[in-house]
């Protein structure tokens, strides 16, 4: 909505919360329960202010129990689509259908309201899916209106920023690409060199973008090939990198070797991610060194192109010391101690969307916006169990099939990511009237626009039809094609 949001730890938002400009609170949902030792509570002077206040899920519990209501773990959990019907009217629910599909992902629910609150709306699985206190502006949430699942999550966000807070459309790309730029140029001293691990993905375009804006030619872009890329992925990246960006200085370096022996009989994911996230370190350490010698100026900083989900999945950093590690990104919880440079991440506040949306601005070209996000770990947390050269080239194989029957037939921009997974499994098959037993992929497709929460793609059955028939006949070692069809939550969109 272009509205600018800051996202505050909840043990450090009372200061925040004092100051002028902030035009409402949006307590966000959470793992914990309300009623647990130790678990967030409401900042002091949240209810001071006389600033509406939108509790969601967890922030509603939170905003119930705070005003004389009761929380109490749930019978029966709600996960996935619910739907929302309405018990009164509402400013937050305005023009709103009476009954909609709205995303649930709760264990806990509200068990009476406070004596001032009216019970606004409710779910087959939950008596108070929403309530209101509208004189003093304070409105609960059970369901997750931010994400895309929830039919009219986007309206009743849009009631409750614009409408209910007052707040302006001034928080737009052109002024997020402004502020990065400045701020860049006040962090980096003007004799530093710059290098920018960059993938070719669209997070590292944008964060190399931005960077170049502010530094000019200071900035040198690293592409690493760790053994862990999809089929041909080095040559094409570096060919579109040079096709979209021929000023860009870009230096290809083959780290294959270090990275497969760094996982040599490794089959722990999340230790997987951090012995890479080591070794891309080392890498660039190595690489900078060169730069420094080379240039003869000071080089301190590493440009990554880390996003917000990649934060709150790591559960890292100083502002999320009481979240819950989902994942370890390589780029966030896998970075050494011992590190040599600061890191600059311009991105680290913005999720996928909004990214793409500066990149349009940028002009990033569409081949580069639309590309399917790509881990850092690469192919390592797609092979579940040991990472072997044999067992990589299986997997480039099979991946290298799905996506291009997904180009072939148009369907590549129909979801929003898609990738195969190497099972740790073997299963019996029968293949030229013998038996096999051999080991299995698995499909993965999602429709997301901000990665945090996610649907499994529809595609036609005929298309993933062909797709395991050419995967059986073509690679080997292969005898058995399965499809994904889980959500976010409660699965994560990578199986590691």
């Amino acid at each position: 909505m272009q509205v600018r949001a800051e996202l505050v730890p909840w043990d450090r938002a009372p200061p925040r919360l004092a100051q002028p400009d902030v035009a409402g609170i949006i307590l966000s949902g959470g793992p914990a329960g309300v009623y647990e030792p130790g678990a967030p509570v409401l900042p002091a002077g949240a209810l001071d202010h006389f600033v509406p206040v939108l509790g969601i899920c967890y922030g509603m519990q939170l905003l119930v129990q705070a005003l004389g209501g009761r929380v109490a773990g749930g019978r029966n959990r709600e996960y996935g689509s619910a739907t929302l019907t309405h018990r009164a009217t509402s400013r937050l629910l305005q023009g709103v259908p009476a009954r909609s599909q709205v995303w649930m992902s709760h264990g806990d629910r509200v068990m009476a309201l406070p004596v001032d609150g009216s019970d606004i709306a409710f779910s087959q699985g939950c008596p108070h899916a929403a309530f209101a206190m509208e004189q003093e502006r304070l409105y609960g949430l059970q369901f997750h209106p931010e994400v895309n699942h929830t039919a009219a999550g986007r309206r009743i966000l849009q009631n409750f920023v614009v409408d209910i807070c007052g707040c302006k459309a001034n928080w737009t790309p052109a002024q997020v690409i402004q502020d990065s730029i400045l701020h860049i140029r006040a962090v980096v001293p003007q004799h530093s060199q710059v290098i920018c691990a960059l993938s070719g993905g669209v997070d590292s375009c944008v964060a190399a973008a931005l960077v170049h804006a502010a530094v000019g030619d200071r900035l040198v872009c690293i592409f690493v090939e760790n053994g862990l890329l999809r089929h041909q992925e080095g040559v094409s990246v570096m060919q579109a990198l040079r096709a979209w960006r021929p000023d860009l200085k870009v230096v290809a370096v083959d780290a294959s070797e270090d990275f497969l022996t760094d996982l040599a009989g490794v089959t722990d994911p999340e230790d997987k991610r951090k012995r890479i996230g080591r070794r891309f370190i080392r890498v660039f350490e190595r690489e900078m060194a060169l730069l420094v010698a080379d240039n003869e100026v000071e080089a301190c900083f590493l440009v990554q192109g880390t996003i917000y989900p990649d934060v709150i999945e790591s559960a890292s950093g100083r502002d999320e010391q009481h979240a819950h590690t989902i994942k370890t990104h390589h780029n966030v919880g896998g970075l050494p101690a011992d590190l040599r440079f600061q890191v600059l991440e311009p991105l680290r506040m913005l999720f996928k969307d909004e990214v793409r949306r500066i990149g349009r601005e940028l002009g990033l070209p569409g081949h580069i916006l639309q590309r399917h996000p790509f881990p850092g770990p690469g192919l390592a947390v797609r092979i579940l169990g040991k990472v072997t050269w044999e067992r990589l080239e299986a997997l480039r194989a099979a991946d290298h099939i799905f996506m291009s029957e997904l180009v072939k037939n148009d369907l590549y921009n129909a979801t929003d990511q898609a990738f195969a997974v190497l099972l740790p499994i073997q299963t019996v098959g029968v293949m030229g009237d013998g038996r096999t037993y051999q080991h299995a992929i698995g499909l993965r497709a999602v429709s997301t626009s901000d990665f945090m929460t996610a649907e499994w793609t529809r595609l036609p059955w005929d298309l993933v039809a062909e797709v395991s028939r050419r995967i059986v006949n073509e690679v080997p070692g292969i005898n058995r094609v399965v499809y994904d069809v889980s959500s976010k939550p409660p699965a994560t969109i990578e199986w590691e």
